[in-house]
């Protein structure tokens, strides 16, 4: 039964890699604080994230960048403007099924 339990946490962890390591960054968090405080219709454009965050222009791309290849953000596109919005089919969802499984695990070493 714990071998199973530890495979299950093993995949887990290699589930949500990508997004651990996004979300484990201080200033994508503070991005991702800001696009939650935003408007998630339309979204919000780089310059808004960026008078926010006070970070630089190049900075708030190469992060949102990051966000959007863990697909915990989206990004809309209206002409050449782009707007940048929580993912409502987030992978952030899937950390839910990684601190079940911790849950399980904790439970079993009571």
């Amino acid at each position: 039964m714990k071998q199973e339990i530890i495979a299950n946490l093993t995949n887990e962890f290699k589930n949500n890699q990508k997004v651990l390591t996004a979300i484990g960054d201080e200033t994508r968090q503070a991005i991702l604080m800001t696009l939650i405080q935003g408007q998630q219709y339309p979204g919000m454009r780089v310059g808004e994230i960026k008078e926010r965050t006070h970070l630089s222009r190049p900075a708030v791309s190469h992060h949102l960048r990051i966000l959007k290849d863990a697909q915990i953000i989206s990004v809309r596109k209206e002409g050449a403007k782009n707007y940048y919005r929580l993912d409502v089919t987030s992978k952030l969802k899937l950390l839910k099924n990684l601190v079940d499984e911790i849950e399980i695990l904790l439970s079993q070493c009571e």
